[in-house]
């Protein structure tokens, strides 16, 4: 389960691109601040191609540097 704190705080004016390790094994691409919102109890993630994913923070394994160019899902 991943602190939502930790993802809050990778949203900052100086953002670098990410990604969300999901506990599955997928991994979903952060590329700018406008493709996440982070609520008390969910995160929701937009791609490129306006596809939207709901996760709930227990599958959020970890966080990674850099975003890869397509989701892993």
């Amino acid at each position: 389960m991943l602190d939502l704190r930790h993802l809050r705080d990778r949203l900052v004016p100086d953002f670098r691109p990410f990604t969300i390790r999901l506990s599955g094994g997928g991994a979903l691409p952060v590329p700018h601040p406008d493709f996440i919102a982070v609520g008390r109890g969910f995160v929701l993630l937009l791609d490129h191609d306006d596809r939207s994913y709901r996760i709930d923070p227990l599958h959020n394994e970890s966080l990674g540097e850099g975003a890869p160019n397509s989701n892993g899902i």
